[in-house]
């Protein structure tokens, strides 16, 4: 090897390599760690309806441990996915000292049964929603098929002019909708059949239901050629 310019050079040129790599991990750690790049200032960028500024400044206190080279970005977006209303985060630095924090907040479809809301993708997620919003009743997991349903349904009773207050979907998979005028309907099991069932009931709404007197308390539409109605009182 010692007569071989070659193997020598090749020697040579992966020593400077491997000490050209030291020097630069040294310097990454030295740069990580040097306290003359401070992070003077976190600026939340996008205007918040929701989210607790309070607990968004807490979250960054605690979290922003390091200089501008260092600070742990991925564990302040983790951390602050975790609060109340904040759906995703995303963390840049904006040299020389300054990160930058935008925050999407979920947007509430319903309230959720158990506690919580579910959002317009049919995520739940943990808040105070408005009490006006609708109100789902459903097993675990089933917060988007809901979501889904709900919006079809809802399209589907427009002509009857009442807004859809409640969608339950029982232990056993039935659907169950309550109205803003009280009226309850009783779906069945197959989704897709409760659809046509509902579709059928507001097509003949007027010329059955809608000639009767007083307000009509539970509507069974589980039937294959009509359906049954109790009237309150």
């Amino acid at each position: 090897m010692w007569h071989n310019p070659r193997l020598l050079n090749a020697a040579a040129g992966f020593l400077v390599g491997l000490a050209l790599f030291a020097f630069a991990l040294a310097g990454v750690r030295v740069a990580l760690r040097s306290p003359l790049f401070p992070v003077r200032s976190v600026e939340v960028v996008t205007p918040l309806s929701h989210a607790p500024r309070e607990a968004i400044e807490r979250v960054v206190r605690r979290q922003i441990d390091g200089n501008f080279f260092g600070a742990p970005i991925g564990e302040l977006r983790e951390a602050l996915e975790q609060l109340p209303w904040v759906r995703r985060v995303e963390v840049r630095r904006v040299w020389p000292d300054r990160l930058e924090v935008a925050l999407e907040e979920h947007i509430a479809l319903a309230r959720w049964g158990a506690g919580g809301a579910v959002n317009t993708y049919g995520e739940r997620f943990a808040g105070a929603a408005d009490a006006g919003l609708p109100l789902f009743v459903g097993p675990e997991g089933s917060e988007a098929e809901l979501a889904a349903r709900y919006a079809r349904f809802t399209r589907l009773l427009e002509p009857l002019g009442a807004p859809l207050e409640r969608v339950v979907l029982t232990p056993r998979y039935a659907w169950q909708l309550r109205l803003g005028d009280g009226m309850n309907l009783m779906l069945g099991r197959d989704a897709d059949v409760a659809e046509k069932r509902l579709a059928r009931f507001v097509e003949l709404y007027d010329a059955t239901l809608g000639q009767m007197p007083g307000r009509h308390d539970y509507v069974d539409l589980r039937y294959a050629n009509g359906f049954a109605v109790r009237v309150k009182g």
